[in-house]
């Protein structure tokens, strides 16, 4: 994690994380102000607070009360030395509470991050730079071994190559990444968690069967995702780049819809509107670009290439980002490599469905076959050990597909997780099933598994797949778990010309195209490398879609457009723009309780109340704005029944609710309950209610911005990071002339 640190006044500092700020100060007798605790003060909190948090994890998995536990942490300084110190932690359990469950508390302190960390003893390395933003030397904590060169299947080349290219690439182009957290749970099972440190929003997860496979796969997921936009999807990307030459790619193109809001000629072909615009509904305008926002232009299209002949097609950015999400696009060493992960990708997920919603039994692997993959075996006998029955299951429906699946239920719990992996080697895709069913995960993480049903609608829902297709948190079916499999298993091998042969990545990707070939689906290919990297993007429409194509027409991220640029004016409207923007959220019918961060792609420091900010509160506040109380005071009672949001934000409208009640009583008088009001609220508080009805403030809590984004460092964060890949874009195309 990145800590930028600022000079304030006096002894006064100022440290800027994420999306927080923390000020540190020294005592008076050190020539401080006392203003704030010192940075050792924040060091010894850190490790009491990491203990009462695993206590509270400890608690909540086990459904213990936490009200009447009590936590204290001393530090005990020697005489001799101060920086060696004792810290004592001592924990106060209530009587009821099992002596099993006393131990458990004490052990699960055990755990804490902070003191694992003092204990091993961190390094420090201090160095001076010309400039923090430039210095983009990767902080990676994994060092490989130059002159050592592990292979492993899949990879063109070495583990340790790899990811120095990989490496270098992100260092090039200016953006620090962070190890934020590594996982070892059970032998040969590895994952981690990286970010920019500038841009904790863009960030990836990797996995593998060693800490160098794990870190590779992190990074090529990293690469993938900024060669092909995902970290910035459905966010606004400010007026600047929505009017620069390129907004996407410099191959984009902008087309403008035809007569009465048809869709333009150019884009798609008639396989894709076969699939993409069944009924017809489907007009232009539905396909606006949500990050530039510029209809002006019209549609932005990038180029694709049809498998089948060559052919180039255009696809609208807008019905790549709404359907797709991260399905199908990879970065490899080569072409051919990055191709395999694309398609083996897309066979994961589509069989992963067709086998969820159909409720199909799959066959189980037999020992035989799995005791050919002792370092596979040795993860799954771990997770037994810890009480976690594992089924192995070949998922390639009769030897048709490259997928094997690996289901871990919980009997604690009653809840299951099903993962799937897919490659055209069957070990690597039994490796990936088992890395990905622990990838960022805890012990304590899987008992939120959701316990399977035989409700077939809750299984073959939409957004059910949606969530398997996320983290695989989605519901599954009891009728997956009979004895009585669908289909035989099959020792499947698509990757040479029988088991155990080798192949390139090259005849794999030819292998796998053929078998979408056999399925009668046209496949469209999109390479990228001006980044420095090689990545892809396939698209199998009407077969690799994570959200339905229906999404297009009637839930299209870019309804944000008839929002954005009001919400963000709030407090510039007057009231006959606040009168319309209530009329159009009105008649948009969109679920109350969606957040504005995702309705208008803007990323709102959370902890902000534009970061809590929901349609049912703005809908509020505009109420108030008008001076239209009743049905302001009908709004507050649905935000104090359903709405969580922070204390304060809570108690702010326990106090409208009461105040609007007097003032929409005949019989009653606001003075009359005034003075009580404020005992029970505070003066500050009543005062922004007071403000708020009688119009003197504004939209209590909310900052004022515009579309020039200003005050929202988390978007310009994110923005920020996008630019760079603008400008490098802009470089490699002008390089290129």
């Amino acid at each position: 994690m990145e800590i930028k640190v600022n000079f304030l006044d006096k002894l006064r500092l100022e440290a800027k994380f994420d999306d927080f700020t923390v000020i540190s100060d020294q005592p008076i007798r050190y020539k401080g102000d006392g203003s704030a605790p010192g940075p050792f003060d924040y060091f010894l909190a850190s490790s009491a607070l990491c203990a009462a948090y695993f206590v509270k994890l400890y608690c909540n998995t086990r459904g213990i009360p936490t009200e009447n536990i009590r936590l204290s942490q001393n530090n005990i300084v020697d005489p001799e030395n101060r920086y060696r110190q004792i810290f004592k932690i001592q924990v106060e359990l209530p009587e009821d509470i099992s002596a099993k469950d006393r131990q458990g508390i004490l052990r699960s302190i055990e755990r804490c991050t902070v003191k694992k960390v003092v204990q091993t003893g961190p390094g420090f390395v201090i160095e001076e730079v010309a400039n923090l933003d430039a210095d983009a030397q990767a902080l990676l904590a994994l060092n490989p071994d130059s002159e050592a060169s592990t292979c492993i299947v899949g990879k063109d080349l070495p583990l340790e190559k790899t990811i120095a290219n990989m490496s270098g690439v992100l260092a090039n182009l200016g953006i620090k990444i962070e190890i934020a957290s590594w996982r070892n749970l059970v032998p040969n099972v590895w994952s981690l968690h990286i970010r920019d440190a500038h841009s904790s929003m863009c960030f990836t997860n990797g996995k593998g069967a060693s800490k160098e496979s794990a870190l590779a796969s992190a990074l090529g997921e990293y690469i993938e995702r900024l060669n092909c936009n995902h970290f910035y999807n459905d966010q606004f990307w400010g007026e600047d780049i929505a009017n620069a030459p390129f907004v996407h790619y410099p191959n984009e193109r902008w087309f403008k819809p035809g007569p009465e809001d048809a869709l333009p000629v150019e884009i798609l072909d008639e396989y894709c509107l076969g699939v993409y615009n069944p009924d017809g509904e489907l007009r232009g305008s539905h396909l606006y670009d949500t990050n530039s926002g510029n209809v002006q232009r019209g549609i932005c299209a990038l180029p694709y290439q049809r498998q089948s002949d060559g052919a180039v097609v255009y696809f609208p950015t807008n019905l790549i980002d709404n359907l797709y999400l991260s399905n199908g696009m990879s970065a490899g060493n080569t072409q051919a490599e990055a191709q395999v992960q694309c398609l083996s990708e897309i066979f994961e997920r589509a069989v992963k469905r067709e086998i969820l919603e159909g409720e199909l039994a799959l066959p189980d692997v037999p020992p035989g076959v799995l005791a050919k993959y002792p370092g596979i075996l040795a993860g799954i006998e771990e997770l037994e050990t810890q009480g976690f029955p594992v089924l192995v299951k070949d998922a390639s429906l009769g030897g048709e597909f490259p997928v094997m699946c690996v289901t871990l239920m919980n009997p604690r719990t009653g809840g299951v997780f099903a993962s799937f992996g897919a490659h055209p080697n069957m070990e690597v895709a039994l490796e990936r099933s088992l890395t990905e069913l622990l990838q960022g995960r805890s012990f304590e993480g899987l008992n939120d598994l959701p316990r399977p049903t035989f409700e077939s609608h809750a299984v073959t829902e939409p957004n059910n797949f949606v969530e398997h297709f996320i983290d695989s948190s989605g519901v599954v079916s009891w009728r997956f778990f009979s004895a009585k499999a669908d289909f035989d298993f099959v020792e499947w091998d698509f990757s040479g010309q029988g088991q155990g042969a080798k192949s390139s990545n090259a005849e794999e990707a030819e292998t796998l195209f053929g078998i979408l070939e056999g399925l009668g689906k046209e496949v469209y290919v999109a390479v990228y490398d001006q980044l420095g990297a090689t990545a892809c993007r396939i698209l199998v429409p009407g077969y690799s879609e994570v959200y339905p194509v229906e999404d297009l027409v009637w839930d299209n991220t870019n309804k944000a457009l008839s929002f954005r640029a009001d919400i963000l004016n709030l407090h510039r409207l007057d009231d006959d723009g606040l009168e319309a923007l209530l009329e159009r959220l009105e008649d948009s019918e969109l679920d109350d309780y969606t957040d504005i961060i995702t309705l208008i792609g803007i990323e709102f420091d959370e902890n902000t109340a534009w970061g809590q900010l929901t349609i049912l509160e703005l809908k509020l506040l505009i109420h108030l704005a008008l001076r239209q109380f009743e049905p302001a005071h009908e709004l507050v009672k649905a935000y104090l029944q359903y709405n969580e949001n922070t204390v304060e934000r809570g108690l702010f409208y326990q106090a409208l609710d009461v105040v609007l009640e007097v003032l929409l009583d005949d019989d009653l008088e606001l003075d009359d309950y005034l003075g009580n009001f404020r005992r029970m609220f505070g003066n500050s508080r009543m005062e922004a209610v007071i403000g708020s009805v009688d119009g003197s403030v504004r939209f209590f809590g909310l900052t004022p911005t515009s579309m020039k984004l200003e005050g929202l460092d988390r978007h310009q964060r994110l923005i920020d990071s996008y630019r760079k890949l603008h400008s490098a874009r802009a470089r490699a195309a002008a390089s290129s002339r």
